[in-house]
């Protein structure tokens, strides 16, 4: 076969330009029919292979580049002659055709606007298949996902078009103007739809998640912004160039990645000749510090052949010569000591080999610590009716003392109306408990179901135990090392210590506030009941002291009533305090349940069981001669029983049962 003879034009004939477009190059070869139209002559041929940025470009995108660049190196050709065009796609078409020009589209189009190019379409024989790249299949289903970020550091849009098999295909652009938030969604949208025309997309679906774009541009919301009328009229002519569209609105989560591509322009600053380079997303598959991998082939370890070499001179079945020299050469490194294998360093330590297991053992060791996760779900408390169950806890010591020599305030709150009882004390012993609980609790609001208290041995004792036993009371401990169970009157110490603090004058008249702090207390709404303690317990609010000095409205009305009209508004006070307390306890259990959710989302699952050795938390309060080198573990100690909820007992490794359970985040694994 002999090579083709170029020959120069012939004026007044057109000319023939193939171009082929491949996914990393192209090629182009410039001919012309002879004078009885049945033969052609090559004239020029042509290659090039795309860059890095080009090669990333749609395959209609890369006709477009092909085309301009061979236009520009053949202008002596085209610029007298008539061109036709045989290629897979119609760039000129599309270039020509475009609603919108911007970038490079722009400029192919300027470079080619001088040039008279024709497309021709040229049969194919013996072809039933239509040739790849010429385009999507008409009735294919494809979609849009679009969004748009304007924050401090810019604007930037991004698109997606996700294709029949569940590719995606990003496309993303920083807005160099001021722009709203609605305008930059409109961006978007728009770019997105400019891109599926040019990909000759006829069914497609469109998503995103502002609801005012997607209603506006269908037509069911009104465009009274007069900034976006223009956006809206425009999309909705693009929507002209398919078959059939849908829009539809989606949540902000399922839109993650076009809100990651508009957020990642809007804050990457790109200069106007260049563009930012390629991002490309990597998989690992181990951590960063895992350096090499271990894998135990028929339960041996990795040493194992070292260690037959040096105990046997044995070497592995099939060793080849070359694996035979570098087994010897390792094992001049390893030093074996009765069955445990030593690798020698290069300070002459001795580094023991370990297996799997053993290393596993060994990481747990190293970096097992208390987790700061809770890991059990949260248990919530509640009450059924007011003054049922009272939690009882103790503020102290206080420095200063109080001038009448008080440092301790005892603290009641009850769960159901949060109602706080208290009382200044200079010591809190087991006698000024008993008195506190008949005093303030018994002789105000009847005998309580239950109390809770901790572990202190002035709220445990036999005078307390006596107590509960006459008038039928149950007694709680809370867990040890666990002051969150007994939440309520801990949330309730804090309140009391914030008001006191920001009430009293030279620091040692905190007694003579705490009433005023308690009133305080009680007249504000409680976030866990949506009401204040006074009112569930009374059925009205109290008269603030700052009524008193101006008026307020309520005040002003119950000064005009008569006497009768004011029992009777007392009497129907009254008669809604039920209602009102159920209100309040249906109040409570939404807030306790959004607690408990919130909670739960961070709970990572610990549990032990019978036999499993552990160490116990040492709280910082208990008396140690170690002083600043205490532990903050002691042990080893043993489970003896687990219970649901994250309760345990424990016992000594003699089997002496501790005299208090705990719970589970109070403990750890002890590995040996």
């Amino acid at each position: 076969m002999e090579p083709p003879i170029l020959i120069p034009p012939v004026e007044e004939r057109p000319l023939i330009m193939y171009l082929t477009v491949l996914e990393g190059s192209m090629g182009c070869v410039l001919g012309q029919q002879d004078e009885t139209g049945r033969k052609e002559h090559a004239i020029y041929y042509l290659s090039k292979k795309f860059t890095d940025c080009e090669s990333r470009y749609t395959m209609l995108e890369k006709t477009y580049c092909a085309l301009a660049w061979a236009a520009k190196r053949l202008r002596h050709y085209l610029i007298n002659h008539t061109t036709w065009l045989i290629s897979k796609m119609d760039p000129i078409k599309y270039i020509f055709e475009k609603a919108a020009l911007t970038g490079r589209i722009a400029r192919w189009q300027m470079l080619l606007s001088e040039y008279d190019i024709e497309y021709r379409t040229q049969k194919m024989k013996d072809c039933d298949e239509p040739v790849f790249g010429e385009g999507p299949d008409p009735e294919s289903q494809w979609g849009l996902i679009f969004d748009g970020a304007v924050n401090l550091y810019g604007s930037g849009i991004g698109a997606i078009i996700v294709t029949p098999k569940g590719a995606h295909i990003p496309f993303t652009a920083r807005l160099q103007f001021e722009c709203t938030n609605n305008i930059a969604e409109y961006e978007a949208c728009i770019m997105g739809i400019e891109e599926a025309v040019d990909l000759r997309i006829k069914n497609i679906n469109i998503y995103g998640d502002s609801a005012l774009v997607i209603n506006q541009i269908k037509g069911e919301w009104e465009t009274r912004h007069t900034g976006l009328i223009p956006y809206r009229d425009y999309a909705r002519r693009l929507l002209t160039f398919f078959n059939k569209v849908e829009l539809h609105h989606i949540p902000r989560d399922e839109n993650q990645m076009a809100d990651a591509l508009a957020t990642l322009s809007s804050m990457y600053r790109v200069n106007r000749r260049n563009e930012i380079p390629t991002i490309s997303i990597r998989c690992l598959e181990r951590p960063a510090y895992v350096f090499t991998t271990e894998k135990v082939v028929d339960d041996k370890p990795w040493f194992h052949d070292i260690k037959m070499f040096l105990q046997k001179q044995e070497y592995p079945p099939g060793a080849s010569n070359k694996d035979r020299k570098t087994l010897r050469r390792l094992s001049s490194s390893f030093f074996l000591n009765d069955e445990v294998l030593y690798k020698r360093n290069f300070d002459m330590v001795l580094l023991r080999c370990v297996d799997k297991h053993e290393a596993d053992l060994l990481m747990h060791e190293i970096y097992a610590d208390k987790m700061h996760l809770p890991p059990t779900s949260l248990n919530v408390l509640s009450s059924p009716w007011p003054f049922s169950m009272w939690g009882i806890d103790m503020i102290g010591r206080i420095e200063p003392k109080a001038s009448n020599g008080h440092r301790f305030i005892l603290v009641a709150i009850d769960y159901f109306t949060k109602w706080v009882e208290a009382a200044s004390y200079a010591n809190v012993t087991k006698q000024v408990v008993v008195r506190f609980i008949k005093n303030h609790i018994i002789c105000r609001y009847g005998v309580p179901n239950k109390i809770i208290t901790d572990n202190g041995t002035n709220l445990n004792n036999k005078m307390m135990k006596d107590l509960c036993d006459e008038f039928k009371i149950e007694h709680h401990n809370s867990s040890p090392y666990r002051p969150q169970m007994n939440g309520a009157v801990e949330a309730a110490n804090k309140n009391i210590k914030k008001i006191v603090q920001k009430m009293v004058l030279t620091y040692k008249d905190w007694h003579e506030m705490l009433p005023f702090a308690l009133h305080g207390y009680r007249t504000s709404v409680r976030t866990s009941t949506g009401a204040t303690p006074f009112s569930l317990v009374y059925g009205m609010e109290a008269v603030l002291p700052v009524e008193v000095e101006i008026p307020s409205m309520r005040i002003l009305m119950e000064t005009e009533l008569v006497e009768a009209e004011w029992f009777q508004n007392r009497y129907d006070q009254l008669n809604l305090i039920e209602e009102k307390r159920m209100a309040a306890l249906c109040h409570g259990q939404l807030y306790q349940r959004r607690m408990k959710q919130a909670f739960d989302r961070k709970v990572r699952p610990t549990e032990f069981r019978e036999g499993d050795l552990v160490l116990k938390k040492i709280l910082s309060f208990q008396p140690d001669l170690r002083g600043k080198w205490t532990p903050n573990y002691e042990g080893p100690c043993v489970v003896k029983r687990a219970f649901s909820g994250g309760a345990m007992t424990l016992a000594t490794m003699d089997g002496d049962e501790l005299p208090r359970p705990v719970n589970v985040d109070a403990v750890k694994k002890y590995f040996v």
